[in-house]
């Protein structure tokens, strides 16, 4: 019997060496890596050339094998995968993608060799007989992954923060933005054939994301379509199958289809464009299918949507209809999505049922599944609040294990959506246990606890609850200290939240100017205008006049008037003109900056609401005899 074990260890050693030469033998052979993984690339096949003397040895051996040499080769295994995963994506992956999350890159490099490292940690490399030379050399491997923390290249680092720039960019000026084709010529992303492989990349990563970090996904497919409007080549939705052959990438030359009539999520031509509350315009199926998938803002803006009513675009698409017939040009059929997942009503009770079982993975099995049927269609949301699902989700969020808190909080924020269920849902009083998963909670549960509390907060009662349960606090530490979701998800509550007069003083006191101030100055995170949003609201309040109204701010506030986005700028006058009012100083100080230029450049070329408050600024200054007249000067 012992006998046999031995030679069974020998097998499996031996399967598991030839498995592995296999894998390095596979990324030798991959060929050219992307340019800005290329050096990190080339040296993780090196590192992994470095083991084949050791599993040319194990694949060899007779000898007795011990069990922690089999387990230490399963988790070289593992890490062999992993790394090979990760050379394919630096190989053949989206060179966008490589390029705006070349942070993530390099952490997935970085785990990559720590999981090398713990693989051959403790290695039994003289109980069967390896050679010194060969241990010497794997060791001496071991020892500079141990050391290989790798950091962003500075050009690479250059690069990434030009494709971040180029994504702050209006559309309107991206065919003469010099940056755009400077981008194009590096990665290179400047013909049909180097468009149609991104394409190809990019639909198979929004595939294996499956609706994870739909923020950095939508930028991702953002930017490629500013890659081929700079190219003159017709838009097509990367989401759709199937995909998309030299064909659907063919130079308009004689038709190019206005950027207007295209929708911002499929950048595909509109048939039914409706209008939602921030007054952005998009194709009905594509904005509905957003709403129903837990989103509670708007994808163009990334403001709050203060409503989910979808109004008719009737002028634009008169003009997309007319436009079709003077082009002789054909919108292509789409066929209908299918319809949403419906849960059985008897599946959804014993799961409801599993809920307040004695046994924890039972009861985490019930909840994650409630969590995702939740936020399939709406059906299943009234599906789950009539069965009575709603009580048993909120018993949970006090329950003690993390990830069962956060699939609880997660679910009734996705139940929220829903106006009626909302109400629901504060009836059983959710918000204490919600504030504490905040404080207390894993980092995705602190990001949903947010969300939740703004969809929560849409009803007035809750507003003030939430500031008397001591909500706001660690909604500013979510902003300061939380990811960039985090830090999104919180000001939107907050927006919500300092609606109330009495949260305006609770959000001040507790400190929130301070981060806020922090956003305007972090150009990556791209939340200026929610940062100023929410300043607005503080700045109602005279606490809230009182702490802005330093010359740091004025100044940055005339800055993003000259150099921000319309909406940067919209909001910057805004917030200006509340602290002008009725404080002349501020209003001196503002001008000294340079101020008057650009109101008058906004209150012509501005926004709607952004012509609005830079005419009420001008008429200010006027007022206080800061400038002549402002009829005069008109």
């Amino acid at each position: 019997m012992e006998e046999e074990n031995v030679l069974s260890n020998a097998r499996v050693v031996r399967d598991l060496a030839e498995e592995l030469i296999g894998i390095i033998e596979a990324t030798k052979s991959m060929g050219e890596f992307r340019g800005t993984q290329k050096k990190e690339s080339q040296t993780l096949v090196r590192r992994l050339r470095h083991c084949l003397p050791l599993l040319e040895e194990l694949r060899d051996l007779d000898a007795h094998i011990p069990e922690i040499c089999i387990s230490c080769l399963h988790k070289l295994k593992k890490s062999f995968i992993l790394a090979k995963k990760l050379l394919k994506t630096c190989q053949a992956g989206s060179k966008i993608y490589l390029v705006l999350e070349a942070e993530a890159m390099v952490t997935r490099f970085n785990t990559v060799y720590d999981k090398l490292n713990q693989a051959m940690d403790g290695f039994p490399y003289k109980e069967i007989g390896i050679s010194e030379e060969v241990k010497e050399q794997v060791e001496l491997m071991c020892m500079q992954l141990k050391r290989a923390k790798q950091r962003i290249d500075s050009q690479d680092m250059e690069l990434t923060m030009d494709m971040r720039a180029v994504l702050s960019f209006d559309n309107a000026r991206i065919a003469e933005c010099e940056s755009i084709e400077k981008l194009a010529n590096r990665l290179p992303l400047n013909t049909l054939e180097d468009l149609r492989i991104e394409t190809v990349a990019i639909r198979k990563l929004v595939k294996e994301r499956r609706g994870h970090n739909a923020q950095g996904t939508q930028n991702i497919i953002d930017l490629l379509d500013r890659f081929k409007r700079f190219a003159g080549i017709e838009q097509v939705n990367v989401l759709d199958d199937p995909v998309p052959c030299n064909r659907s990438l063919q130079k308009c030359a004689s038709i190019a289809i206005p950027f207007e009539f295209l929708c911002p999520i499929t950048l595909e031509i509109m048939r039914d464009p409706v209008i939602v509350a921030t007054g952005q315009t998009y194709e009905r199926a594509s904005i509905q299918q957003w709403l129903d998938s837990d989103r509670q803002n708007c994808p163009k803006t990334g403001r709050p949507l203060t409503h989910t009513a979808l109004v008719p675009n009737v002028a634009l698409h008169n003009l997309i209809s007319q436009w079709c017939e003077n082009n002789n040009y054909q919108i292509p059929k789409k066929l209908p999505p299918p319809p949403p997942k419906k849960a059985h009503a008897e599946k959804v009770i014993t799961l409801i049922q599993n809920l307040s079982s004695s046994q924890l993975q039972v009861q985490r099995k019930a909840v994650t599944k409630i969590r995702m049927i939740s936020r399939e269609s709406p059906e299943n949301r009234v599906l789950i609040a009539g069965k009575g699902g709603i009580p048993p989700l909120v018993h949970l969020l006090s329950y003690p294990d993390s990830k069962i808190q956060e699939h609880a909080v997660t679910a009734l924020l996705n139940l929220s959506i829903d106006d009626k269920i909302k109400k629901q849902v504060s009836e059983q009083a959710p918000i204490p246990a919600i504030i504490d998963i905040l404080q207390h909670g894993t980092i995705g549960a602190k990001e949903n606890s947010a969300a939740a509390l703004f969809s929560l907060s849409m009803l007035d009662e809750n507003k003030a609850l939430i500031g008397s349960s001591n909500g706001i606090p660690p909604l500013i530490s979510l902003l300061s200290e939380g990811t960039i979701r985090g830090k999104k998800d919180a000001a939107t509550a907050l927006f919500n939240l300092t609606i109330s007069q009495s949260n305006k003083a609770k959000a001040i006191e507790a400190g929130a100017i301070k981060p806020l101030l922090k956003i305007l100055e972090n150009k990556g995170l791209d939340m200026v205008d929610e940062a100023l949003s929410v300043l607005l609201l503080l700045a109602e309040h005279p606490d809230g006049r009182k702490e802005l109204g330093h010359l740091s701010f004025i100044e940055t506030l005339v800055k993003f008037m000259r150099n921000g986005t319309p909406k940067n700028k919209e909001c910057a006058t805004a917030v200006l003109l509340k602290l002008c009012t009725n404080n002349n100083n501020n209003l001196v100080v503002a001008l000294q900056y340079g101020v008057y230029e650009h109101v008058a450049d906004i209150s012509q070329n501005g926004t709607k609401r952004g012509k609005k408050k830079a005419v009420a600024m001008l008429q200010l200054m006027s007022k206080t005899g800061q400038i002549p007249s402002y009829n005069n000067i008109r």
